[in-house]
């Protein structure tokens, strides 16, 4: 395995190559870092979930390059899920619709709908581009960590996780700090209207405010399996806690206006909110690598983006 800080249009390339010869790519997105196989190669995606220690019948997103690869992927596609992609993407917006025969079950967990988003970052852009022009058709990327741990928003981050469980032949691409810093939003578009499934950077808000389409909020228990969308998930190994005061010794997180209590470890002190979704895993990943027992979090009010870090941090605490 070999991590690569100086991201050329050859490593691009070089990584496109192989991954259609079947070996998998850690890359950047905006969102989080995703661990890449060929979404048609179903041998390369089963690496996936080897080595996340993923269950396979919690469904992947496949990234592709734009909306003109979309009809590969899924079929029967309501007019209001392509105003969304045509408005959203690129971006930290993925959308669940009905899979064509492409999209496999060992992809899909043998649902019959199957996630899609097109991922705003130049590197992701760009071996998608490339592993499309070498007869690709989109790449399987979840979040580039062991299975319901913290996501990694930075290359170091990948390896520290997984990469004791890669092969020499994979590669991690080191495009910096994730900008967004949580998952995508997920909309599930297989009813009449849209449903989000998992809060993220494209809120229901925004989503009303730009294309006047009525958002429905389901967020937990629903019929269609999602990425990180499970009760517990995003855990580090530290115990997480939320909305109390921290005792000496244990971590805290929370809005840089929130005094740091006498004795505890300051982790994180945002000034807005989008810096708290940049800054949060690292934050918690942080905890861990001081040996910490406990991480206080006091979560941040209010909607937009404050819902979606409420949701990571709630599922974050469940694990515990």
């Amino acid at each position: 395995m070999e991590i690569i800080n100086n991201v050329t249009d050859n490593v691009i390339k070089k990584a496109a190559r192989a991954l259609k010869e079947g070996q998998l790519v850690a890359f950047p997105t905006e969102t989080v870092y995703g661990l890449g196989a060929d979404a048609s190669n179903e041998k390369a995606v089963s690496r996936i979930f080897s080595v996340k220690g993923r269950p396979t019948d919690h469904p992947l997103i496949v990234h592709i390059s734009s909306i003109n690869q979309l009809d590969k992927w899924a079929i029967d596609i309501p007019d209001y899920a392509i105003k969304l992609a045509r408005i959203f993407w690129p971006g930290p917006l993925t959308l669940i619709l009905k899979r064509s025969e492409l999209a496999g079950e060992y992809i899909t967990g043998s649902q019959e709908s199957v996630g899609i988003r097109v991922p705003f970052q130049r590197i992701a852009l760009q071996l998608l581009a490339e592993f499309e022009y070498l007869g690709g058709a989109g790449i399987a990327a979840p979040s580039a960590n062991r299975f319901g741990a913290v996501s990694p928003t930075n290359a170091n981050d990948v390896n520290d996780e997984i990469g004791t469980y890669l092969s020499s032949n994979d590669f991690i691409l080191d495009g910096g700090q994730c900008q967004v810093g949580v998952e995508s939003t997920i909309i599930d578009c297989s009813g009449e209207s849209p449903n989000i499934l998992r809060p993220g950077a494209i809120t229901s808000e925004i989503i009303s405010a730009t294309t006047g389409l009525n958002i429905s909020k389901i967020f937990e228990k629903n019929v269609t399996r999602a990425s990180g969308n499970l009760d517990s998930h995003y855990s580090p190994k530290a115990k997480v806690i939320l909305d109390v005061n921290a005792n000496p010794g244990e971590g805290f997180i929370a809005m840089a206006d929130v005094p740091t209590p006498v004795g505890a470890i300051r982790l994180a002190s945002p000034s807005t909110v989008e810096q708290y979704a940049k800054e949060l895993y690292k934050a918690l990943r942080l905890c861990d690598k001081k040996n910490l027992k406990k991480v206080i979090a006091i979560q941040p009010n209010g909607g937009g983006l404050a819902i979606a870090i409420r949701d990571r941090l709630s599922k974050s605490a469940s694990s515990n």
